[in-house]
């Protein structure tokens, strides 16, 4: 399969349509709309051309006065990645949403993944599949993928075996590059501490009051 990286996905979303932002495994699209009834007839428009293109239906959620919007493509593994020949339809996807008069709110988008430490992700995927998909071999190389995309996804990070008890999971979420910076600020005004941000704007790890960690991730300066 012909994956994208990170800078030439962000290199295309700057030239071509500043509706989508990358977040873990895919291109993510929120549109506000003033109604229901408007919304579904984006929804019903997105459909239908995807079937025209010969493209799956992307992963779609209506809301109260959203649309959720995600692109990825799935190897014959079972993982996802983000690749060239998604551009298309996400150029479809903006040209509808701008012809339904929809308004593009890229800052809200978001992506959640679990990510667990790991000596041996073949011991513990099965589990975790089989508990957030049903199926334990939904585990693709060091992830789970929930088909439905109703779970999160879980990440199994590659560490050496240990015996002193330590966190062991921890929360990534992967937000849009502009929504990152306010989105840690306002957690730290709501009592947490910056833990190291020398990686940042890539991630930055963060602590709750008691100290359990999360990563705010995004897409900028990973290859």
């Amino acid at each position: 399969m012909d994956k994208a990286g990170n800078r030439e996905i962000l290199e295309a979303i700057a030239q071509e349509s500043n509706d989508w932002r990358k977040l873990a495994q895919l291109l993510a699209a929120r549109y506000r709309t003033a109604d229901t009834g408007s919304g579904a007839a984006f929804v019903s428009a997105i459909a239908q051309a995807s079937v025209v293109a010969g493209h799956d239906v992307p992963d779609i959620r209506l809301g109260p006065g959203l649309i959720d919007v995600s692109l990825f493509s799935v190897d014959e593994t079972g993982a996802r990645w983000v690749t060239p020949k998604d551009s298309e339809p996400a150029r479809v996807i903006t040209r509808l949403a701008h012809e339904h008069g929809l308004t593009a709110a890229p800052e809200e988008v978001a992506q959640l993944e679990i990510a667990l430490d790991t000596a041996d992700d073949t011991a513990a995927g099965p589990f975790w599949a089989a508990l957030l998909t049903g199926n334990a071999g939904n585990t693709v190389y060091d992830t789970v993928f929930d088909p439905a995309n109703r779970a999160p996804s879980v990440w199994f990070q590659r560490t050496d075996a240990h015996k002193t008890p330590r966190q062991r999971r921890h929360m990534d979420l992967w937000l849009a590059p502009e929504a990152a910076g306010p989105r840690i600020r306002a957690a730290v005004a709501a009592g947490g501490t910056v833990v190291d941000d020398s990686h940042s704007p890539s991630y930055t790890v963060l602590a709750d009051p008691e100290g359990n960690r999360v990563c705010v991730c995004t897409a900028v300066d990973r290859d």
